[in-house]
């Protein structure tokens, strides 16, 4: 029965010229990836370009892979950049919450959102952050990372990112409370 090869392995064949080591780096890591600059970016078309982007830089830079890093690690880095990049480029669209026919029916009613739209509100307010903040929490929340390797993957201290992680979370909940009014008690 064939073993799954390391990252370091697939890294070296490919440094190698064996192309197609780095097609199974991508295969292996490609939904996370995505999931990641889809946080940072909010649209499924951009975060699937950043998803590219970033996988061509980390073919391009995989000379300068330092072996004792875990990979992942690495090419988070190297998403995450690369989608904060594209941010800053890119004005967002922010639908104002008064445009939605059924948000009063919602309001007055007192019922709970419904997944997907829990979901859009919050990608809302977080287009609404500051770009650290959307980092910290991503990392945190959706990726489930510890303090020390947000601290590794974003070059802060530790500490630093314990207290950016606080205020960060107040800020989305200002920005909720700002977007959803009564609502935001139901969903956070």
């Amino acid at each position: 029965m064939p073993t799954k090869q390391t990252d370091i392995e697939l890294i070296e064949q490919t440094l190698r010229g064996n192309d197609n080591a780095f097609e199974e780096l991508v295969d292996q890591y490609k939904d996370y990836i995505y999931t990641v600059a889809y946080r940072v970016l909010g649209r499924p078309e951009e975060a699937e370009e950043a998803a590219q982007d970033a996988f061509i830089k980390a073919y391009r830079s995989l000379q300068g892979f330092d072996h004792r890093a875990k990979f992942s690690t690495w090419l988070y880095r190297i998403v995450l950049n690369t989608a904060l990049s594209m941010r800053r480029k890119q004005k967002f669209y922010v639908e104002d919450i008064d445009d939605h026919k059924n948000f009063n029916a919602y309001s007055e009613e007192k019922e709970t959102l419904k997944l997907s739209e829990q979901k859009k509100y919050l990608q809302e307010a977080l287009n609404l952050l500051k770009e650290d903040d959307v980092t910290v929490l991503t990392l945190f929340y959706l990726k489930e990372l510890h303090l020390e390797e947000i601290a590794e993957i974003t070059g802060w201290e530790a500490n630093g990112v314990k207290v950016k992680l606080f205020r960060a979370r107040k800020r989305l909940a200002e920005k909720m409370r700002l977007i959803l009014k009564d609502e935001v008690k139901s969903i956070l």
